[in-house]
């Protein structure tokens, strides 16, 4: 009877492919079992598993092909599972808030980009261009450098294969609702708003007594953070916009933004207290972070499976 059945089988595989009814052929004796002998049990193994299979293909019962398991390699196509896309994050703070300390702490755990729209408009004035000209004048006036000439430069740094690959850690910009809108007119949504408030009378001290090291780039400040050597010292400089008169104009404009720009993110914000010491201010912040990866790891792998 299995035999009948195989034949069959065979008749029905071969219409199929449009090849003739040909009987198969005797296999050699040495290897055939006895005319006598009873069907081995991967026969019938094979026999269930193609009409298995050729049972989906029924049109009464429309279902989804999952082809039968075989001891031989397939080669189907593996899946692997899906990659979390890299974070993009927007710290946002008053002058001296800390934001320059916690980049530096979050861009070493997690690898991010940092992205300082203060730096990108400092290498701006310093190459000498009009641009350059325009931002210096803003800035010595404790006012937001016209948006026209901020964005696009942001817009070129987020565009860099690193940032694209890495993600994105965007420090102190946006400065205004007219940039935060801008921003999300070119597509550039963060996963999370960071804030760093800080006490006005904290904020101006640490102006104040900011340097910067000229050759090494690093920020120094005389009383919290002081050089390590006499050498250093005697080649710290200090920033033009880092004086008393200048910083509070620049924590002027600066709360007179913050609540525009709040309102476009406030479903993402965080508040951080970053009046306290660097470790716990980053504590906070690296929480924040951890619970976003997680839940993104996790949609991933429930889309992966």
């Amino acid at each position: 009877m299995a035999c009948n059945v195989n034949v069959v089988h065979q008749a029905a595989m071969a219409s199929a492919i449009g090849q003739p009814n040909k009987p198969s052929q005797r296999p050699n004796a040495s290897l055939s079992a006895p005319s006598n002998s009873k069907p081995k049990s991967c026969c019938k193994l094979l026999l269930s598993s193609q009409s298995s299979f050729i049972s989906g293909f029924s049109p009464s019962r429309p279902q989804t092909l999952t082809p039968f398991r075989s001891s031989r390699a397939q080669n189907f196509p593996v899946v692997g599972s899906a990659k979390a896309e890299p974070l993009r994050i927007m710290i946002s703070g008053a002058p001296a808030s800390g934001k320059g300390t916690q980049c530096q702490l979050i861009t070493q755990k997690y690898g991010l980009v940092h992205v300082a729209a203060g730096d990108l408009l400092r290498a701006e004035i310093a190459s000498g261009s009009e641009n350059g000209r325009r931002a210096r004048e803003c800035m010595e006036q404790g006012q937001l450098v016209p948006d026209e000439i901020v964005v696009m430069m942001v817009k070129e740094r987020l565009l860099q294969p690193d940032s694209k690959e890495k993600g994105w850690l965007l420090d102190g910009y946006p400065r205004s609702s007219s940039q935060a809108i801008a921003l999300k007119e070119l597509g550039f949504k963060p996963d999370l708003f960071i804030l760093l408030e800080v006490p006005e009378e904290i904020l101006v001290e640490r102006v104040v007594g900011r340097r910067l090291d000229p050759i090494t780039g690093k920020i120094y400040h005389l009383k919290y953070s002081p050089p390590e050597t006499q050498e250093i010292a005697s080649r710290l400089t200090q920033r033009f916009d880092d004086t008393e008169e200048k910083v509070k104009l620049r924590l002027n404009t600066h709360h007179q933004n913050v609540e525009a720009v709040l309102s476009m993110y406030e479903d993402i914000t965080i508040k951080v207290n970053g009046s306290v010491n660097k470790e716990d201010v980053f504590t906070q912040i690296d929480s924040a972070l951890t619970q976003l990866l997680d839940k993104r790891q996790a949609t991933s792998e429930s889309l992966a499976a």
